[in-house]
């Protein structure tokens, strides 16, 4: 047994990801790919960047999700591009990201980063979606353990929270770290955390969430169903729907 810990578990995944998805086509030279944002994300990005750099892939053109990700891609020689140019179209081959949460149908919880709103483009515009985990992410529910980000206007803080505590949620406004007040995200936007006493039904939730005004996004991902790579701490790599 390794007893690996959580945070070799996730370079596991990403790693193993990276590699078995080259090894079967769906990464490849000239394609289109999304490059997610967070610990578990990065070592994938690390991986395709070794690629590129030893040949084995060419012409690869990223669409990133957060500047973390797109300052971690200069710095290993991955092409960034928007979703705007016309090379990239508003379509990508594949993406791949971490998760927050994984339930057993495949349904993720994002956004601890405060990236949620440019990870959901990228998962929504892509042929595949691809999340890499380790095993504390994977769960039977969502909803009532890892709060659920949801990026909302400043001005709509105070309709939006009384909009969610009628849904049932216990709603907290996320405060920065090291600077005085509120998460503020890539988009400009807040960040609002929620947690409900019972599990949610996390694909009619997110449309509910995304109908009260204000709400910008909500991370609930349940609309492209991913491939997900689990690492476990015996070193094993569970993978589902490939």
């Amino acid at each position: 047994m390794k007893n690996l810990s959580q945070s070799e578990q996730k370079v596991l995944a990403a790693r193993t990801a990276v590699e078995t998805l080259v090894q079967k086509g769906l990464i490849f030279s000239g394609m289109k790919i999304g490059l997610g944002t967070g610990s578990t994300a990065l070592p994938a990005v690390k991986r395709l960047s070794e690629y590129i750099a030893d040949g084995t892939l060419k012409d690869v053109k990223a669409v990133v999700t957060s500047f973390q990700t797109e300052n971690a891609c200069a710095d290993w020689g991955i092409p960034v591009y928007s979703f705007k140019d016309r090379l990239i179209d508003g379509e990508l081959d594949l993406a791949i990201d971490g998760a927050d949460e994984i339930d057993v149908n495949g349904n993720c919880i994002k956004g601890g980063g405060a990236a949620l709103l440019r990870e959901k483009i990228v998962a929504y515009n892509a042929k595949k979606f691809v999340v890499v985990a380790d095993s504390s992410k994977a769960v039977e529910t969502l909803g009532t353990k890892f709060a659920l980000p949801i990026e909302i206007i400043a001005e709509a803080y105070v309709p939006v929270k009384k909009a969610l505590e009628k849904l049932g949620a216990k709603v907290v406004l996320r405060e920065g770290v090291r600077k005085c007040g509120p998460v503020i995200t890539d988009n400009g936007n807040q960040i609002v955390d929620c947690l409900w006493e019972k599990p949610i039904d996390s694909e009619k939730m997110e449309d509910i969430l995304n109908d009260i005004t204000g709400v910008v996004e909500n991370g609930l991902f349940t609309k492209n169903k991913p491939i997900a790579f689990i690492a476990h701490e015996e070193g094993n790599v569970e993978v589902r729907g490939l």
